[in-house]
């Protein structure tokens, strides 16, 4: 393994106010539930994504791991979500932001509360929790945690039924009860459907089961694929192809008055299996040095430093990775704005000491403690336009 020094990097570090922060307030996942559920009369709710028009019944169709541009550029494997795409965002023929980190956790979190990660308190793959010094994992929710205390805020969902807005969401069976979904996505029923099929139809049954509706359905595969095999894989298109014909068998079936989005939690980008763009934490012993615990994931990484040792550890990182990485402090980070705007107490010290976000196609893996994870083809989680712009598409009945 190639070592990295000084030497080796560009003197002048991204700057952290380079990094292109998410819109929120105006643009994000996190606006999309309020906006939908003020449209219906859900009381505190705000409106932020001005474009769109208040529907009656309002359905979310998330796409785990389709990004904008994958979908701009594969319009053949997609026919039916490609026409669609100049009715993203009210029409306006833009995308919205997943947040950052933009990864699955986090996105749901953001989307089921309607707030941005720094008061949610979900701000990456893997966090340290401030009450044990260990790593949580906020996707599978290892090491077990209790769900309240961790992200305490109502949904979005549970706000609609007590408003009396008829609220379900459709998912795998597998996860009606986990950690995850309970801090996320509760509130009103839980319909667990095994197959894309079966939940686009439970989806449109639920959405005419009363007069003001709030439906949210999920397919995961997509995301899965691109891991596996990569965002331009035979295997790859052949999910985009399956999920364009499940929203569309979808938007067929819409009762009156219905507005269904479809919208993805993040995007995805390739990262090639060298030593240029795949460095190993594990095998780096600069980027090593002082650091106690590694966080969150390979393009958007938390680093936990050992008591003293903080701006030894920012100043390294900056050194060795600050020409593709933007690299800033907690505080810097939380200034920028990179979380929201606004980080509850709470969820201060889960954000790592020093804050490393991928610009470039580059991955920072640890292949001795993620195996796994290192060997994945697609990844995100970072700012760049491929991870973070989402479509927000649109079907009115």
């Amino acid at each position: 393994m190639v070592q990295h020094t000084a030497w080796d990097t560009h003197p002048e570090p991204l700057p952290v106010d380079s990094a292109p922060v998410p819109q929120y307030g105006t643009g994000s996942l996190a606006d999309l539930l309020p906006t939908l559920a003020a449209g219906l009369g859900v009381p505190g709710m705000t409106a932020g994504i001005a474009e769109l028009t208040p529907a009656d019944r309002a359905c979310v169709f998330l796409i785990d791991g389709l990004g904008w541009e994958q979908l701009r550029a594969h319009p053949d494997d997609a026919p039916f979500l490609a026409s669609l795409l100049d009715s993203s965002r009210g029409g306006t023929g833009r995308p919205i932001t997943a947040g950052y980190p933009a990864t699955t956790a986090t996105s749901l979190a953001s989307v089921g509360t309607g707030l941005p990660p720094g008061a949610h308190g979900l701000p990456g793959y893997t966090v340290r929790d401030p009450a044990t010094g260990a790593l949580m994992n906020q996707l599978r929710w290892q090491p077990w945690t209790a769900p309240g205390p961790w992200q305490p805020y109502p949904t979005v969902f549970g706000l609609a039924h007590e408003a009396g807005v008829h609220a379900a969401q459709v998912s795998s069976p597998t996860f009606a009860n986990t950690p995850l979904t309970k801090v996320a996505l509760s509130g009103g029923e839980f319909h667990g459907r095994l197959s894309g099929e079966d939940r686009m139809d439970c989806a449109a049954e639920q959405l005419a089961r009363a007069d003001r509706a709030l439906v949210y359905t999920y397919y995961s595969e997509v995301d899965g694929a691109g891991h596996r095999f990569g965002v331009d894989s035979d295997t790859w298109r052949g999910q985009l192809g399956h999920v364009d014909r499940l929203a569309q068998r979808l938007a067929e079936q819409l009762p009156p008055r219905s507005a269904l989005y479809v919208t993805a939690d993040h995007g995805m980008v390739d990262v090639p299996f060298d030593e240029d763009h795949r460095i190993d934490f594990d095998e780096d012993w600069e980027l090593k040095a002082g650091v106690a615990l590694l966080g969150g994931e390979g393009r958007a990484r938390h680093v936990y430093a050992v008591p003293g040792a903080q701006n030894d550890v920012l100043t390294c990182w900056r050194e060795v990775l600050g020409e593709q990485f933007w690299v800033a402090s907690r505080d810097e980070a939380i200034a920028a704005g990179w979380f929201g705007p606004r980080i509850d107490d709470r969820v201060y010290a889960r954000i790592g000491d020093v804050v490393a976000a991928a610009r470039d196609d580059v991955l920072l893996i640890a292949s001795e403690r993620e195996p796994k994870e290192s060997a994945m083809v697609g990844n995100h989680g970072s700012m760049t336009p491929a991870e973070q712009l989402v479509p927000l598409l649109e079907v009115r009945s």
